[in-house]
């Protein structure tokens, strides 16, 4: 759900993967200082070429860390720090992520307290979707903000609403409540998430390094929103009132919160150094500013930017455009699956609505095996360096693609299949869970697969951030509108042809990675946001081979 689903631990690694190693010795005064582009926010070159400089008078002075072994700079913290901040990030991620499909096993009673009806349309997705859609939006709207205010601030704040939002929906007495606090909540939860990632590329100097916390975070995403029904069933099976699921969301969450305002710290080192700069300032009288002020656009500007880039791109990059749809369309399953196994599981079994919630385990499990694969994804990436004559010495960004193609027809497409024609109440019902276990480790593979590509081919320029929000803003809404066909696709279709649509719609964008794998390097040359950035790549080779 929410806000890049997987594109949020490669929206921040983008944005920072290329000027962040800075380890710059003892502040230096420079009466003119050229304004330095700022990892934290895209400046390149195109779009955006604007930059803001402080109204000073005299003398100006750039702080940055004390040497390069500054013990305030995240980098330079002892790993059992970074991990106990990583681990605690992480595991955030798979709590709050939960509030999404959890009430997805309610909705019978919930039809029954406020008299919806879903005889005709799945009425009782709404809450869902407005969750999901509260994520694309604030993601876009507020990460300007949230970059300012740093990581913890950030958090502590976006937590805090979140849990707010969640009283109301557990106290709801009309169903127009429940859908508008569950889009703010859906919306908090998006920067929640944001922010977690954030944390992984900030402590972590290196690709290598965060390879394994960056792996873990998107599992725990995928696995956080497809977990809420088979971990909240209990609640409706036992106690059979579904405000009972947000009750103890309530009582997990405030316990919680010490823990988590108590273990994260502030980790982006842009927030740090800027704070030191405000108190050098006010102790010293000097203008003493990091290179991220003197670079910095005016809020509403980035604000523009934030909220239009992304959806420019999305309309001229005809990359961007089809990997947004095939990780759209392998996100979009994981809700769909909300829906359809209800039906399906139902009709064929006779289980009641909790025990389809059950059934989502399979999928989990999925994701979790497809997780175990991404190593191997990242070992043919690696090696594929040898072979690059593009750029020598690096990687092929298509070679991210390899293993996901596999996954995407076997996986997705295969498990879909499998899915629809096991779905005959005289076939054991292991038989259908396969199939969803199989399009669940699809979908992990696929959606890591798209959110590095993207980063390794926009990131050199800038505009990976911007192309990551696409993604994701692509993946919420397509999350919470296409599992509202799901009850008239299965019903007019019947279970066996409208599971064999999907897998065929699935084959259909299995097509682009094949084509971006067999042509890659044209479609980047005609695009000129990633030309420039292919030219800084070729430069730092030629410098490292010289």
């Amino acid at each position: 759900m929410t806000t890049p689903v997987a594109g949020h631990a490669a929206e921040a690694t983008a944005s920072n993967s290329l000027e962040q190693q800075q380890h710059q010795p003892q502040p230096q005064p420079q009466p003119q200082p050229q304004p330095q582009q700022n990892s934290a926010v895209d400046t390149s070159p195109g779009l955006d070429n604007e930059k803001i400089t402080p109204n000073t008078t005299g003398d100006v002075t750039i702080l940055d860390w004390d040497g390069p072994h500054d013990a305030k700079n995240p980098y330079n913290w002892p790993k059992s720090r970074k991990w106990l901040v990583t681990t605690t990030a992480l595991f955030c991620t798979l709590i709050v992520t939960l509030n999404g499909t959890s009430i997805a096993v309610a909705a019978q009673e919930i039809n029954r307290d406020f008299n919806i009806s879903d005889a005709n349309f799945p009425n009782s997705y709404w809450p869902i979707t407005s969750w999901t859609l509260g994520g694309a939006f604030f993601i876009i709207l507020f990460l300007p903000v949230m970059e300012d205010v740093g990581v913890r601030l950030g958090f502590i704040v976006s937590y805090v609403f979140f849990f707010l939002m969640i009283i109301p929906q557990a106290l709801a007495t009309n169903f127009a409540t429940l859908i508008v606090t569950r889009f703010f909540s859906g919306g908090c939860v998006s920067l929640l998430a944001n922010t977690i990632s954030s944390v992984i590329p900030d402590v972590w100097a290196t690709d290598v390094s965060r390879s394994v916390p960056v792996g873990l975070y998107i599992v725990l995403y995928l696995v956080g929103n497809t977990l809420g029904p088979p971990l909240f069933a209990p609640v409706m099976q036992y106690l059979g009132n579904w405000r009972w699921i947000f009750y103890i969301q309530l009582i997990v969450y405030g316990a919680l919160a010490p823990v988590f305002f108590l273990l994260l710290k502030e980790t982006r080192g842009s927030v740090i150094l800027r704070r030191r700069a405000k108190h050098l300032r006010k102790t010293t009288g000097k203008q003493i500013y990091t290179a991220a002020e003197m670079n910095q656009p005016p809020l509403y500007y980035r604000l523009f930017r934030m909220t239009t880039r992304p959806a420019y791109l999305l309309v001229t990059e005809p990359v961007l455009f089809a990997s947004t749809l095939w990780s759209a369309f392998s996100f979009g399953t994981v809700f769909l699956f909300t829906q359809s196994t209800a039906q399906v599981f139902g009709t064929l079994y006779d289980w009641p609505e909790y025990s389809t919630g059950y059934i989502l385990g399979a999928v989990v499990l999925g994701e979790i095996l497809g997780w175990l694969a991404t190593f191997y994804s990242s070992h043919l990436y690696l090696n594929s360096a040898t072979r690059n004559t593009e750029v020598p010495g690096t990687p092929i960004p298509e070679a991210r693609l390899y293993v996901s193609v596999c996954a995407s027809i076997i996986g997705i497409v295969g498990g879909m299949f499998v899915y629809a024609w096991t779905s005959y109440p005289w076939l054991p019902w292991i038989a259908p869970a396969i199939g969803l276990a199989m399009v669940g480790f699809g979908i992990q593979v696929v959606i890591t697969a798209v959110a590095d590509y993207i980063t390794d081919i926009y990131a050199a320029s800038g505009y990976a951030a911007s192309a990551i929000s696409a993604v994701a803003a692509g993946e919420n809404i397509v999350a919470g509108f296409i599992p509202l066909a799901a009850q008239s696709m299965y019903n007019n279709l019947g279970f066996q042809w409208a599971s064999t649509l999907l897998g065929f719609l699935a084959l259909l964008l299995s097509f682009a990675p094949v084509i971006f794998i067999l042509f890659g390097k044209g479609l980047r040359a005609r695009s000129p946001f990633m030309v420039a950035g292919n030219a800084l790549k070729q430069a730092v080779s030629e410098e490292r081979e010289s």
